[in-house]
């Protein structure tokens, strides 16, 4: 396999790096691999001796090899290289069922594996009366060609001093490039002219979860942050405005301090909509950038929100997920505690749920049980998702989640992106694909990989004009163009 020449930019030692913090991201480029003397134990069985200017008795000790996993002597597990070792007491880490290795799991080999459409239970309403004479003759029948961003040449570039944690795209510029780090700095970066970045650091203490641009004006930027705020800030100068604190008394320990992760603009009603980490939702008007109303709780009171998305075409109809294992759909003009129109039930915490970008009349979730959940219709039975695709997605720590993400440009609404956890073998390299997947049949329909990107990739943004793929991969952003795939 051939591969393009990129340009590498690396920060010199001079940058500026908050020391607590590097440790952390150390692991976070290779989260699960660790070296295996952080997993030995010591007993007093062998002999090492030591000496010393003082006479001291001398001290034996014995290193021993434990499981990763459950940490157990006898076996190893987790990854050798690129080959991740399953743990004999532990199901696949893939699937999640016993019986096979993941390196056998029949999912690994073909992401479709046993994917049946779940049987409509003939409940024809008069919401999926409409929905077939006016939203689906819209949908084409044939797929068109699919287009796939799979050669770096942009560049591979770190600006940030921490962890990528979010991306989004200019809605005009199409050549601009915004992302958000784990220390709260917020990036903007012409991936045409490779050289010219912007970090500014003075917006949010911590981690910028979410970005969202203002859909009246381009040059604003609204940002949700760990530290409870929410920030609006211009692009030009750098200037930003804070528009909710959720913590004004500082910090007061662990279980009163409020972190803001879901972010969308109701553009109908002139509303930025967050969630908390507490399963609160607040509403902020965009032409005052004051708080309206009071906080909603709509998921479990203590659980962290992670993510809002509006609905394209009713914007008053709002999808939320979290991580009391729940994706739930509301109506907004009726928002209220337990009032949501429907509960799409997950096995583990919900990283993500979003309608589909054209129609809004799919859904899509990834969830921590290395399932990608698809639903054809949102106005049909939505008491079990149409499809379920196995795939790797399920994280250790030091890692922002992953993501499902649709391709905005696919008029089929078929196509998705999104980062692999599990590493593959490419010519002696062990790396982390990022996947494209056809969510109609589950059929891996690409497996994205540059050698000069070896750490996992689980933030990536497909361009909503332009046959590009932006990716954060631990501190670096890389920016990627197309080849066609009939």
């Amino acid at each position: 396999m051939s591969f393009t020449k990129v340009v590498i930019e690396r920060d010199t030692d001079s940058e500026e790096e908050s020391s607590s913090g590097d440790e952390n991201d150390q692991v976070d480029d290779y989260p699960s691999e660790e070296e295996d003397d952080d997993d030995q134990v010591l007993e007093n069985e062998a002999s090492t001796t030591t000496s010393r200017k003082t006479k001291t008795k001398p001290i034996t000790i014995s290193l021993k090899k434990v499981c990763k996993v459950c940490k157990r002597s006898g076996h190893e597990a987790g990854f050798k290289g690129a080959t991740y070792i399953d743990c004999p007491m532990k199901p696949c880490f893939l699937c999640k069922m016993p019986g096979h290795t993941t390196i056998s799991c029949p999912h690994r080999a073909t992401t479709e594996y046993g994917i049946i459409p779940a049987p409509r239970k003939g409940t024809h309403n008069s919401l999926e009366y409409v929905f077939a004479r006016q939203l689906r003759p819209h949908i084409p029948q044939i797929k068109p060609t699919v287009v796939i961003p799979d050669q770096v040449n942009c560049a591979v570039i770190r600006y940030h001093s921490r962890r990528v944690t979010c991306l989004e795209f200019h809605p005009t510029n199409n050549s601009l490039l915004l992302s958000g780090d784990k220390k709260g700095q917020l990036g903007v970066w012409d991936f045409k002219r490779v050289h010219e970045k912007t970090v500014y650091g003075n917006i949010h203490g911590c981690i910028l979860n979410n970005l969202k641009f203002n859909p009246t004006n381009d040059g604003t930027v609204y940002g949700a942050s760990s530290d409870g705020t929410i920030s609006c800030t211009d692009l030009e100068t750098g200037m930003s405005m804070g528009l909710i604190n959720l913590n004004p008394n500082g910090w007061q320990g662990p279980s009163s301090w409020r972190m803001l992760y879901g972010l969308d603009i109701n553009s109908q009603r002139g509303n930025l909509i967050a969630a908390d980490n507490f399963g609160s939702l607040y509403m902020v008007d965009m032409r005052s950038n004051t708080t309206t109303g009071d906080s909603v709780l709509i998921h479990k009171k203590g659980s962290k929100v992670t993510c809002l998305h509006c609905h394209p075409h009713q914007p008053d109809i709002l999808l939320s997920c979290g991580n009391d294992h729940f994706a739930r759909i509301w109506d907004m003009r009726k928002l209220e505690a337990g009032s949501s129109i429907y509960d799409l039930s997950h096995n583990r915490v919900v990283n993500s749920a979003y309608f589909s970008p054209q129609s809004g009349s799919k859904i899509l979730t990834t969830s921590q049980d290395n399932r990608l959940r698809v639903w054809d219709s949102i106005f049909g039975n939505l008491d079990s998702p149409s499809r379920e695709i196995v795939h790797s997605h399920d994280f250790n720590r030091h890692l922002t989640p992953f993501r499902a993400e649709w391709d905005p440009k696919d008029p089929s609404e078929c196509l998705i992106v999104v980062g692999r956890y599990i590493s593959e073998n490419y010519n002696g390299a062990a790396l982390h694909p990022i996947d494209f997947i056809d969510i109609s049949t589950g059929q891996l329909v690409a497996a994205v990989m540059d050698p000069n990107i070896t750490t996992i990739s689980p933030v990536n943004k497909l361009h909503p004009r332009d046959d590009v793929l932006a990716s954060g991969s631990s501190r670096f952003v890389c920016g990627e163009q197309s080849i066609y795939f009939p």
